[in-house]
């Protein structure tokens, strides 16, 4: 397990961005993009975003091998990692909702709210009720199509103080 530096965990434990750099599946040139996480504390963490198809996601499964830079503090580092796609349902649940609870402590969110829907269906599951109602809306609608993807850090990180975080990738369309 790498050794991560105090100023690393304080980075990773307050922040919601992290920017990674990978190899697009079909033309194999590196692209980089900002996502949000959640970080379990140690070697891991997870990636998720609004529902739907992307494009990092693809690109990580096709090429696992990527780079973490954090942004949002004044040292900032390079970790190297490993990607991995969690498609399965079950295995998706409990990182989802550990990374929905975490972008929920943003400054403004409707916490209360959010933390009364994590807790019902925590239960939910807990009991192994079927997904039925409200609960299935949100399993169909939001859980089953958010993007999951688990990144395990396999290298030490390397810190850098000057220069920043290499700049975001454009895509074809223009857009970051």
């Amino acid at each position: 397990m790498p050794v991560l530096p105090p100023e690393l965990q304080s980075t990773l434990r307050e922040s919601f961005y992290i920017r990674i750099t990978m190899m697009r599946r079909k033309s194999g040139t590196p692209r980089t993009v900002e996502l949000t996480y959640v970080w379990n504390g140690r070697d891991m963490m997870v990636l998720s975003g609004f529902p739907g198809r992307r494009d990092w996601v693809a690109s990580m499964a096709a090429n696992p091998a990527v780079t973490i830079h954090t942004v949002e503090s004044q040292l900032w580092f390079n970790i190297p990692a490993r990607a991995r796609v969690i498609r399965d349902r079950k295995e998706r649940l409990p990182h989802l909702l550990a990374y929905i609870e975490h972008w929920s402590t943003r400054p403004g969110y409707r916490r209360p709210l959010v933390l009364l829907v994590i807790r019902a269906v925590r239960i939910n599951r807990a009991m192994r009720l079927p997904m039925w109602g409200p609960f299935w809306l949100l399993r169909r609608k939001i859980f089953d199509h958010m993007p999951c993807v688990e990144i395990t850090f396999t290298g030490d990180p390397v810190p850098h103080t000057t220069g920043g975080p290499p700049p975001l990738s454009e895509q074809r369309d223009g857009r970051p």
